[in-house]
């Protein structure tokens, strides 16, 4: 199968090793990016224009997510028929995501335009940074096809056990991207929205990069009739993709409640939360791609009924999340104000990020166990139980910033991420040894 690559034999941590690295390189690559972003406008433009940025980050998740979400079901779908053998049903099921995927964009799109204000307002932004968070957002929304066609791009790919080609796509866009970052703000001085502008191309170039890929994949070469409705894998794919997207919603909407609370403190508050989130989404990296890595090959596996590889991939997967939840905590914890200070300037943001960032790092294992999981319950054809947790996780959240913010100050923040991981890697772990014993016992697939 040329370009593609086949999970289901052969050593399986070699296997996965070979196809972790490479997205967790790509990951890694984009968050240096958002981090430059974010060194960029908070060095070059100030706190509050930091502010501005990270205040978008909930609805940000809320919509991006719903997409990436999406994606993630219709993958499980591409990797299960992958790993079958049936050709027909594989390039039916990815003509049928791009026509779905299609119809998203243009709906989240609208949506992202129409409720930015409202939203906004209702999050409780500061009059000192509105304007320029609703710039910011303006053109983040508005090229909204550019994340979406990347995040669709790479996930085929991947789904065909490719993640290099999307490796080598953020390579080059985040060279691009840091370099358009500097001429815009620096040069220019366009102020927030250069950083915007600069995000949406280089998102659109990475996706043209991975659709030339997929372009020479004879497996996938498309057809008219591969177009063709088909009410059965219609369901499926949307079996798959609406919990999961609803459970990525359900998370920022959480987020949001937070983002709330923390803004009514006040511009001081709101520019540390908006870079502890900076920090908090590159601590999950390794853990969300050792995730990611997992939901390909139970995927694949799955379908190739060998439920023998995906427990393999699981217990070595579980050493690895361990191995990098140690290697954090001793990059972190010593470190939290230096790390609080290459972004803000303030002491008091200082402080208070560096407080924030000790509590989460010492926590990492309970989200990096969560991206185990749910993924592997995923990946086996389960997306109800991830949506529940995603629901359990904005349960936890907003008891828990209501009560203790006004009491323990901005560590209340960190304190409802830690719980909110807690009652989701409780859902899942018990969804995976039900399921995972199912298929042992009774071998309902």
């Amino acid at each position: 199968m040329e370009n593609t690559y086949d999970l289901t034999s052969g050593n399986v941590p070699k296997l996965i090793l070979r196809f972790f690295f490479p997205m967790l390189l790509t990951n890694l690559l984009q968050q240096v990016y958002s981090m430059a972003d974010t060194m960029i406008v908070g060095k070059g433009l100030g706190d509050r224009a930091l502010g501005a940025v990270g205040n978008l980050s909930s609805l940000s998740l809320l919509l991006i997510g719903f997409f990436t979400g999406m994606m993630g079901g219709f993958s499980v779908i591409i990797a299960q028929r992958y790993g079958s053998g049936d050709r027909r049903a594989l390039r039916q099921s990815v003509a049928l995501t791009v026509k779905l995927s299609a119809v998203l964009c243009l709906v989240l799109t609208i949506a992202g335009l129409v409720f930015l204000r409202p939203v906004l307002v209702l999050i409780r932004t500061g009059e000192e940074i509105f304007r320029d968070s609703l710039l910011y957002g303006s053109v983040i929304f508005g090229g909204l096809a550019a994340t979406a066609a990347y995040n669709l791009c790479s996930g085929i790919l991947r789904a065909l056990g490719d993640s290099r080609t999307p490796f080598v796509a953020i390579m080059i866009s985040s060279a691009v991207n840091i370099a358009l970052d500097c001429i815009l703000i620096f040069g220019v001085q366009t102020g927030v929205e250069g950083a915007a502008y600069a995000t949406v191309f280089s998102q659109a170039l990475s996706a043209f990069l991975c659709y030339r890929k997929l372009c020479g994949i004879d497996l996938i070469r498309l057809c008219r009739e591969d177009f063709r409705k088909d009410a059965a894998t219609y369901r499926e794919l949307l079996k798959n993709g609406l919990p999961t997207a609803y459970m990525n919603s359900l998370i920022a909407v959480g987020c949001m409640i937070v983002q709330g609370f923390i803004n009514n403190l006040g511009v001081v508050y709101t520019s540390a939360y908006s870079a502890c989130s900076r920090y908090l989404n590159l601590f999950i990296l390794p853990g969300m791609t050792v995730g990611a890595a997992v939901l390909t090959f139970a995927g694949q596996n799955y379908g190739a009924q060998k439920p023998a590889r995906i427990r393999a991939g699981m217990r070595f997967c579980a050493l690895l999340s361990l191995l990098f939840y140690l290697l954090t905590i001793a990059a972190v914890c010593p470190f939290a104000e230096t790390l609080s200070g290459a972004i803000l300037n303030e002491s008091e943001t200082v402080r208070l990020a560096s407080v924030y960032l000790r509590i989460i790092a010492l926590s990492l294992f309970l989200v990096n166990f969560v991206f185990l999981l749910r993924n592997c319950v995923q990946g086996m054809g389960h997306p109800l139980i991830p949506m529940c947790s995603g629901i359990a996780e904005m349960v936890l959240r907003i008891p828990i910033i209501m009560c203790f913010l006004p009491r323990s100050g901005f560590p209340a923040a960190a304190w409802a991420e830690v719980a909110a991981w807690v009652g989701s890697l409780t859902l899942n772990g018990i969804a995976y040894v039900v399921y995972m014993h199912r298929i042992q016992r009774n071998g309902q697939y």
